[in-house]
């Protein structure tokens, strides 16, 4: 039995923690939070999940602030973010390139894009993980 790699998902929408469960519970371990604070307790309780997928806007942080302590740690910085942007175009393009994010979808967004995607980056941090093991 191959364990799921595992997606961290934060949104203070219901209906998108719902959505991306079921779009992504088939082939990842998908866990939702509704809001910064719960995903830092999830993350310093030594959990590293493959990717993260967040929306810049949480109701208990500065919009883009989770995304930021996340690039910016040296935990956390390697693992993948994927934006789920609600602001516009222009600012989360900018925003997205300032903080490393590897890809983003503005909403409302395509679940079969989106999944595919992730696929893609959850792939990719797998060399990246392969590599950093043959380099230690």
């Amino acid at each position: 039995m191959v364990m799921k790699k595992q997606i961290l998902a934060i949104d203070d929408s219901k209906a998108i923690r719902f959505l991306l469960q079921t779009v992504l519970g088939r082939e990842y371990q998908v866990v939702t939070v509704p809001d910064g604070y719960s995903a830092m307790y999830y993350l310093t309780h030594r959990n590293l999940p493959d990717l993260i997928i967040a929306d810049p806007q949480l109701p208990d942080m500065e919009n883009w602030e989770l995304i930021q302590q996340l690039s910016s740690s040296g935990m956390y910085g390697d693992i993948p973010v994927l934006v789920l942007s609600g602001l516009d175009k222009k600012e989360t393009e900018a925003k997205c390139l300032e903080l490393g994010v590897v890809e983003y979808f503005l909403k409302p967004f395509n679940p079969v894009n989106l999944l595919s995607a992730i696929d893609t980056l959850v792939k990719s941090g797998e060399l990246g993980k392969d590599l950093s093991v043959m380099a230690g």
